[in-house]
């Protein structure tokens, strides 16, 4: 076995899945942007791409385009929680806009990374690398410093955008840790938690009275082209969206994923500056994106290290053990 092409293979394959969740998570945020703009039911257009998840797996599977598996009862009550912390990441993300401003927001999802190391810690998954810790408290640093320039509190607002991060690094260790354990593929995991958030989401959109207001505007609206492309643009990128968001964080891990997350978070609040404006740009702003994006490649690098390391010995010993 060529130990060098096991270790090129496993280092692209990493590499294809973080720039790929990157790139779609990017495209995601000015897709739904776009759309909202037009069709404000957020939770609505959340439920129609879970379903829309759902429909393509198991027709893709139906014609055997796919390799995944059927649903099986003790798989998904084992997956039930993924699903539940998903969505509640996702509700009180939402709820988390109406009192905080988009860079804001952004500056607090970055804090992400921090809580993965910790719940990593503390759940036994070992201690990190100290260039890893230092890189990812440095990432933090930078968010804390980006939020004091600009600062407007919103009580409400901030303690949901917490919340939506504890329900995220959640969400993220369980996903990393069913698929490895259960052995699920990535577009399984994706079926799973597609599936079993649609009841959750059905009972979301009734209680919060956006159904059946939000039906009949989808219906007014249908006649529109470029309305009908921008939903199906949503439809396609949340779905993509969603399966490199499960095969990074199953090929690398939960908090490679959210490092990610944070780059594009960069990404996403400069372009947002320079696209929409609105929001003033104080010498903290830039501080705290500068020393947050030198904590994500600092991160980067370290764990570049890290498989380069240990690629090469995992071969070594899989071929003593055959001898």
């Amino acid at each position: 076995m060529d130990t060098s092409t096991v270790a090129d293979g496993s280092s692209f394959l990493s590499l294809f899945a973080a720039l790929s969740y990157g790139i779609a998570s990017m495209a995601m945020v000015f897709i739904n942007k776009a759309i909202i703009m037009q069709y404000a039911h957020s939770m609505t257009l959340l439920t129609l791409q879970q379903l829309a998840t759902t429909l393509l797996i198991h027709f893709g599977r139906q014609m055997g385009y796919t390799r995944a598996k059927g649903v099986d009862i003790t798989t998904a009550r084992r997956l039930l929680p993924i699903s539940l912390f998903y969505n509640a990441n996702v509700a009180f993300a939402l709820a988390s806009l109406r009192g905080v401003n988009i860079p804001m927001y952004i500056a607090i999802k970055r804090l992400t990374p921090l809580a993965v190391l910790i719940a990593g810690f503390f759940s036994g998954k070992g201690k990190p690398t100290t260039q890893v810790t230092l890189s990812v408290v440095l990432t933090a640093v930078g968010v804390i410093v980006a939020a004091i320039g600009d600062f407007s509190f919103d009580l409400p607002g901030y303690t949901m955008a917490l919340t939506s991060v504890f329900f995220q690094t959640m969400y993220l260790v369980l996903v990393e840790k069913s698929g490895a354990e259960e052995g699920l593929s990535s577009i399984e995991i994706m079926f799973y938690n597609s599936f079993l958030s649609l009841p959750f989401l059905l009972f979301l959109i009734i209680a919060t009275g956006e159904f059946p207001n939000s039906l009949a505007l989808l219906l007014a609206k249908s006649n529109s082209f470029s309305f009908l492309f921008i939903l199906l643009l949503s439809l396609v990128m949340g779905i993509a969206l969603n399966y490199t968001m499960f095969l990074c964080t199953i090929v690398n891990s939960a908090l490679t994923t959210t490092i990610v997350g944070v780059l594009k978070g960069v990404g996403s609040t400069t372009l947002g500056f320079v696209l929409l404006g609105g929001v003033q740009v104080h010498g903290l702003n830039v501080t705290g994106l500068v020393i947050n994006t030198a904590g994500g490649v600092w991160y980067s690098y370290a764990k570049y290290q890290q498989k380069k390391i240990k690629a090469p010995k995992v071969v070594m010993d899989l071929e003593a053990h055959r001898r």
